[in-house]
Formats: structure tokens, C-alpha cells, sequence
């Protein structure tokens, strides 16, 4: 979509203020959008995803205005804010007393991920419902995070409305960063690079713990996985499909190279959509490539990890 359906928009935001369901997209992937502050609404998403209750979900903002009703800001908080949004990444904060999320949206917990999504098409609809919108990625849980419309559909069949905005252009899920005092914590690797926060802001960024307290989406050992077994950084075997990177890859219809220039921008926007892909294909067993750790690798790394642990 690359004008405006008022129209299309004007529709999904009606379904979501009746406490329907509908799939939306943003820059990192589709979501599975509810009213954040309709309990039922967000159980639906839930239901609908069969995700675990103790799992919070990520509640997107028109503005800082609105976010700013629904959580304490600190001033870091309000710094990082007002240098990334609207964009990839999620803020955990303190709730506001008189916040009105419903309790499930935040899995009961005292805190809440927020986030301002560089989407056209979100922020309009965000905009029309003139609601927060809870919005975990749009598929069953556990599996592939959709980035076009038409693996929404395939994920859920007609369940589920989606307001085609096209492809994602980032492709993996947001970066969830916690701020404790003066201290920035990592909790989800994502579109935002680690390294690109700590240049903007002059400060390092922790890593949490392991093994740390579910806290936020993305925080579960197995996720993001195809039907397909995954073996990391190896080669394939004999009837293995290939997610390979990098130049002098083979090339066969098993095979997709996230980037043959070795670019992790370009790998990040491939990831999922090649994971479909050779999960279409019925194979068993996917082999992927070493991919390095650096910048967006990070993200792509924690993804292809939680892909292949076990379920």
C-alpha cells in the first residue's frame, strides 16, 4: 500500500474500538492488534494466538502524549523516546496509576512495553481507533512472526481481518530495552541495534541476565519457530533445506541466502519470509549458516536460537 486506504483503515479501527481483533502492520512485523485497555479484547489475542497467559504483550502509541497516560516516563526514558520513536523499539516503564490498560495486556505484571511503530499505516490506524493497541506479532505462538499480509492470512485463514500495509521493511521484532535508574537493560535483541543505541545515547546497554523473570514479549526459550527441526551455524546435509548468508552460497530450491552481500540489514528483512518459505516447502530439517553477532546479528542470532530450541 503505497497511499492511504482511509477506507481499509477506517474499517480495522471500527472492528478494534468493538473489541475485535485485527492484523495491522508496522515497520518490524504484522501485529495481532486489540484494544490494550478491553480485557476481553485481549484475551481474544490469547485465545486466537494460543500464547501463554503469563506472556505480556507490547501496547503501540499514536504519540508520546498517549504513552505517556498509560506509563512513568524518567527522563532517560523520556530521552530515549523522543531519539528513536516513532520506531523498533519497546520501553519498559512503570505504570500509571489510572493507566486503564486491562491487567492481561501486561500479563498482571507492574510494568508495561510500549512502544510508537514507523508505520504509515499503524500510526493512521492508531490514530482513527484513538485507543493503545496491543499488537504481538500476528501468528500462532511460537511460530513464525508474519511480515506480509498474506502470511497472516495463511497463519490464522479467515479468523483473523488484516489491514494490508505490505511488506515489513525491518522485518524482525522490536528491540525491549528496561531502564533501571540510570542503567539501560537489553531484554530482547531486535530492529534496533544494541550498538546503535549506546552511540546515540553515550552509554553502555546490559544484557539481562539469564534465566531473568518473563518481563516482556520475545523472553521465552522456544519461539519464532518453523515446523522444520533447525541446526545453526553448520552446513546442510543431504536433503537438508539451507538458510544460508553470504557469497558462494550453493544455490538450489532448497535454499534461500538471507544476503549474498553479507548485509545483516537485508538479513533481518529476509529472515522470517525465507523461514516460510522453506517451511512451505515440507522439509524437515533446516541448516543454517553462521551469522555474526554484530549490529543486527544479534537479533537474528537470539531469533534463529529460540527457532531451534527445543519445544
Amino acid at each position: 500500500m503505497t497511499t492511504l486506504d482511509l477506507k481499509a483503515i477506517a474499517d480495522a479501527a471500527a472492528l478494534l474500538r468493538a473489541g475485535k481483533l485485527c492484523a495491522f502492520p508496522t515497520e518490524t512485523v504484522y501485529g495481532l492488534g486489540a484494544d490494550a485497555t478491553n480485557a476481553d479484547a485481549v484475551l481474544s489475542i490469547y485465545e486466537t494466538k494460543g500464547r501463554p497467559r503469563f506472556n505480556p504483550l507490547i501496547v503501540h502509541c499514536a504519540d508520546l502524549a498517549m504513552a505517556e497516560r498509560l506509563a512513568q516516563f524518567s527522563p532517560l526514558a523520556r530521552r530515549l523516546a523522543n531519539t528513536f520513536w516513532p520506531g523498533p523499539l519497546s520501553l519498559v516503564l512503570p505504570l500509571r496509576e489510572g493507566h486503564g490498560l486491562a491487567d492481561v495486556a501486561t500479563a498482571g505484571l507492574d510494568t508495561v512495553a510500549l512502544r510508537m511503530p514507523d508505520h504509515p499505516v499503524a500510526l493512521a490506524l492508531l490514530r482513527e481507533t484513538g485507543l493503545p493497541l496491543a499488537a504481538p506479532s500476528a501468528n500462532p505462538s511460537g511460530k513464525l512472526s508474519p511480515t506480509t499480509a498474506e502470511q497472516v492470512r495463511r497463519g490464522f485463514g479467515d479468523v483473523v481481518p488484516v489491514l494490508d500495509g505490505g511488506p515489513c521493511k525491518s522485518g524482525v521484532e522490536s528491540t525491549i530495552l528496561a531502564i533501571d535508574g540510570d542503567r539501560l537493560i537489553q531484554l530482547r535483541a531486535g530492529a534496533l541495534a544494541r550498538d546503535a543505541i549506546e552511540e546515540a545515547m553515550g552509554q553502555p546497554v546490559e544484557l539481562a541476565a539469564e534465566g531473568a523473570a518473563i518481563s516482556a514479549p520475545g523472553m521465552l526459550l522456544s519461539h519464532y519457530a518453523p515446523n522444520a527441526h533447525m541446526r545453526l551455524d553448520t552446513t546442510p546435509r543431504p536433503g537438508e533445506a539451507y538458510l544460508a548468508f553470504g557469497p558462494k552460497a550453493p544455490h538450489n530450491s532448497l535454499i534461500r541466502n538471507l544476503s549474498e552481500t553479507g548485509d545483516l540489514h537485508e538479513a533481518a528483512r529476509n529472515l522470517f519470509s525465507m523461514l516460510h518459505e522453506l517451511d512451505a516447502a515440507g522439509v524437515s530439517v533446516i541448516a543454517v549458516a553462521p551469522i555474526p553477532e554484530t549490529g543486527l546479528g544479534e537479533a537474528i542470532n537470539d531469533r534463529l536460537r529460540r527457532a531451534a530450541a527445543p519445544r
